[in-house]
């Protein structure tokens, strides 16, 4: 019996639409060490870590600004790389109360995306 769901793939794929997919999927690959390659005929598909990513053109769809939290082993390093893809800072890495120490870049297709690094549960005081 098929499977409901592709081999690799979670039950949830972000899908960014913009105006420039090449462009993001450069960025991608740059910043994120995003593997796979620019489609054409067909939405791109790119992994990041262990989820899928898919890049497609605006046409019967309106581009469309995206929020995403991405998990990466060292989220200062990402952010640097981030910024030297074409990014632009919207936060510095900091710790955060919750235990991630996190940084948020815009990529130059105009999505959100917040880089952490999940450092441990911190302990509440008192």
């Amino acid at each position: 019996m098929a499977r409901s769901t592709p081999e690799g793939w979670h039950t949830i794929t972000p899908r960014l639409v913009v105006h420039d997919p090449a462009k993001l999927v450069r960025f991608l690959k740059d910043a994120f060490g995003a593997s796979g390659e620019f489609q054409t005929a067909a939405p791109s598909q790119l992994r990041i870590g262990d989820s899928i990513v898919m890049v497609s053109g605006a046409g019967p769809r309106d581009p469309m600004p995206a929020f995403l939290y991405l998990y990466v082993d060292d989220a200062d390093a990402t952010y640097h790389r981030a910024l030297n893809a074409g990014a632009v800072s919207l936060e510095e890495p900091s710790d955060l109360p919750y235990g991630d120490r996190r940084a948020m870049v815009k990529d130059p297709c105009g999505n959100d995306w917040q880089i952490a690094t999940h450092k441990g549960v911190v302990p509440q005081g008192g």
